[in-house]
């Protein structure tokens, strides 16, 4: 892995709710994109309001980072790779402007020059070689990630994207694909609550014929645990046949506050669960179900 060093070269405002920062210089000329649609970056901000000045970290042998001794460390989150143009040593990443957090609160008063770090992205989005068809699910915070996977599904597989966003105005427009269909509801995303579950299990009904297709949701994780039961337990899908992907928690910035002020019994009781990193596809989605359901009962 390897940390690099992005500066902003212009931003746009795609919706009321949604900017589109171009980042490029010399820090991103190593930058290699795995051309996965959902493919995400962690980003590493500045840790005062200096806006330059950026405690990047050293990249590690087992593909973490450590921040340099004496240094302070740089806030770090996760954020999708909505377009890569190597040819102009470019990346755009989207950003939601909800009105809080670090992320959001750099990202609504970005400039040119202004400068952040981020790693070599990684890329979830794994479709079987039979692809016939794929449901793709999301709130506003997924919609790069959408967008980026509509222009890059192969012609002949039929898309329905199924968008959950706060209101019309939320959504930017996006690529306009033959096979692609296009739904919205409006709600959940912090405004009310989440209707993922919902619209997956509409989407994709018991009884449906699951040859061929894909299912990929993102979003707010807590709601995702429904999806995933669902998915697996219900529907019966095999771990290859889909994807959930976990984009933000309400109440992120206290999150792990709270888990730290468990018990130490739970807390190695929750880590013992994932001692077998040799699980396969099917065990982990499994286990994932199992640990995700132990941390509601604990109102995480």
């Amino acid at each position: 892995m390897t940390i690099h060093r992005a500066v902003v070269a212009r931003v746009r405002l795609l919706t009321s709710s949604m900017a589109r920062i171009t980042f490029h210089g010399e820090g991103l000329a190593a930058f290699r994109s795995t051309g996965v649609g959902d493919e995400y970056v962690r980003l590493f901000f500045p840790h005062g309001p200096d806006r330059t000045d950026v405690s990047l970290p050293d990249s590690t042998d087992n593909g973490g980072w450590v921040t340099p001794e004496g240094r302070p460390e740089a806030p770090v989150r996760t954020y999708t790779v909505r377009a890569a143009r190597p040819e102009d040593g470019e990346i755009d990443i989207d950003f939601v402007l909800h009105g809080h957090g670090t992320a959001s609160g750099w990202a609504a008063a970005a400039r040119p020059g202004d400068v952040i770090g981020l790693n070599s992205p990684t890329g979830l989005y794994s479709p079987p070689a039979d692809l016939g068809w794929q449901v793709l699910v999301s709130d506003l915070s997924g919609l790069p990630a959408v967008g980026r996977l509509i222009e890059g599904t192969p012609d002949g597989v039929a898309t329905r994207a199924v968008l959950e966003v706060p209101d019309p105005s939320c959504v930017p427009p996006l690529p306009d694909r033959p096979g692609v269909r296009v739904a919205r509801t409006h709600g959940g995303n912090g405004h009310g609550p989440s209707r993922l579950a919902e619209l997956v299990a509409a989407a994709i009904p018991p009884g449906t014929d699951l040859t061929g297709g894909y299912v990929w949701v993102a979003g707010q994780t807590n709601a995702l645990r429904d999806v995933r039961r669902y998915l697996r337990k219900e529907l019966k899908l095999p771990a290859e046949r889909f994807k959930v992907v976990g984009y933000w928690i309400p109440g992120a910035d206290t999150w792990t506050e709270r888990y730290r002020a468990l018990p130490d019994a739970v807390r190695s009781e929750l880590s013992s669960m994932w001692d077998n990193p040799s699980a396969a596809a099917e065990e982990a989605e499994d286990l994932t179900i199992r640990y995700e359901e132990r941390l509601s009962t604990l109102g995480l």
